[in-house]
């Protein structure tokens, strides 16, 4: 595959996959050949507005697509093992929207399944692709702080949802855990790993998804971070990460972040700033660019976004979840 464009097949049509779609549609190395939606009129409209060749009205049909060298899942999350499974099973890779799935048995499942068949599967945790984002990554791992003693991370909306809106359905994963929530979880664990104790309080709905959801990871080397979620309250968004000597500073939308400032003992703050050769901060197209790299390289994953890192993060989930009182229906956990 290498040097030729990678055929994209879309499963769902909502508003992630029409952005991630028209981000592809500005890769000169990609081509976004089929899509699929639950309904045949659903996948035709979507075709339609993006000048896509095929539309399928089952998910089946995109996953035994030969044409289609990769899948992108984007479905609510109590849909992502049975879709990115059905593309799987068919030998299709797949990049699968975060949350990774609904709970970690689920993940479980699919990364065995991607393992079995020998085949590429990515959590689409766009915020670990982002350049500035690796850029802090490195600077940390480098000492440029010390020692990482605490994350702070935060990401709230307040769209004052009805009850039938998505995110307060459980019935599809709905709340702010998952949805908002795992950007800050995802967050720490890329400086901290995996928690050795997670403490959590949540603010239910009448439904009995969180609106909004308070987190503690504590860490066996006396590391903390303190996480921050809500669908019912429009937060800062940003983030810091303090190491015993100094601390970095991310301004609102950390996760995909226009710069940030590096503060170190006795020295004057540093701003690291976005390349503006690498688009717009909202971009998909870093998170794509890695698929393809992956694709092209004969890679089954991405040392971006490991596997056993979204396992991770979906352990952490379930384990606020566990403590918050929050279960979806269906799940077996």
């Amino acid at each position: 595959m290498a040097g030729e464009r990678v055929r994209w097949g879309v499963l769902a049509t909502g508003g992630i996959a029409a952005s991630f779609t028209a981000d592809l549609l500005d890769m000169p190395d990609a081509e976004v050949v089929a899509v699929a939606s639950r309904t045949e009129a659903g996948a035709k409209a979507f075709a339609e507005r993006f000048g896509i060749g095929r539309a399928y009205g089952d998910w089946a049909s995109l996953a035994a697509d030969e044409d289609v060298d990769v899948v992108y899942v984007a479905t609510p999350h109590a849909a992502h093992r049975r879709a990115a499974g059905l593309c799987l099973g068919a030998g299709r890779p797949v990049l699968v929207e975060k949350a990774f799935t609904l709970n970690a048995p689920e993940a479980v499942e699919l990364v065995a399944l991607a393992r079995a068949r020998g085949l590429f599967l990515m959590e689409a945790m766009w915020m670990y692709c982002n350049p500035l984002i690796r850029r802090l990554k490195g600077l940390v791992d480098d000492g440029a702080i010390g020692t990482v003693r605490a994350v702070h991370a935060d990401f709230g909306i307040d769209g004052s949802f009805p009850a039938t809106h998505r995110l307060r359905d459980p019935a599809q994963g709905g709340g702010a855990l998952l949805d908002l929530g795992v950007y800050p979880v995802s967050f720490a664990q890329l400086f901290l790993g995996e928690p050795a104790g997670v403490s959590a309080a949540a603010t239910l709905s009448p439904e009995g998804v969180d609106l909004q959801t308070g987190m503690v990871l504590s860490y066996d080397s006396g590391a903390l971070a303190v996480l921050h979620c809500a669908v019912n309250a429009h937060t800062p968004v940003v983030a810091s990460v303090t190491g015993s000597e100094g601390r970095v500073e991310i301004p609102g939308g950390f996760f995909y972040p226009e710069r940030f400032v590096l503060h170190r003992d006795g020295k004057e703050p540093r701003e690291f700033v976005t390349d503006p050769a690498d688009g717009p901060r909202d971009t998909f197209r870093h998170e794509a660019a890695e698929v393809m790299r992956c694709l092209r390289a004969g890679a089954v994953e991405s040392p971006l976004v490991p596997l056993d890192g979204s396992l991770a993060v979906m352990r952490t989930l379930d384990a606020v979840r566990e403590r918050t009182g929050v279960r979806y229906p269906g799940e077996r956990v």
